[in-house]
């Protein structure tokens, strides 16, 4: 059963910062046409929700992105919190990436795949 107002649950599960990217890409392009937006953040996935998110794979490339006029992370992330997206994080893969929670941006939830799943319930999935 999906919900009528189009929202939106990304999972990124990878630590990849094109996926990562991406993930923050769809969810902020999905906020700005008035879609509701999870992404949460598992796996490595974790550190593209930590204040210095340059511990995903490949960060450097955002200089490319951006050299080439593409909206960075920072700007991406910045846009998903003034857009009201919930941003939540796996307790276990904080865990697993030796990340504590005050190394994460401000407002980002830290809980179980079973609280993302209920959360998402009705929603679509998009998993990068």
């Amino acid at each position: 059963m999906m919900r009528d107002d189009g929202a939106l649950a990304i999972l990124l599960y990878d630590g990849a910062y094109a996926r990562a990217h991406y993930a923050f890409v769809v969810a902020a392009g999905a906020l700005a046409i008035g879609r509701p937006v999870i992404l949460f953040a598992a796996g490595r996935g974790v550190h593209a929700l930590a204040r210095d998110w340059r511990g995903l794979h490949d960060a450097a490339d955002d200089a490319g992105v951006r050299a080439r006029g593409v909206a960075g992370m920072d700007t991406l992330r910045e846009a998903t919190i003034e857009l009201d997206a919930t941003l939540m994080v796996c307790e276990a893969a904080l865990k697993l990436c030796d990340l504590a929670p005050g190394q994460l941006l401000d407002g980002v939830q830290v809980a179980g795949i079973p609280t993302f799943l209920e959360a998402a319930r009705g929603r679509q999935i998009i998993t990068l």
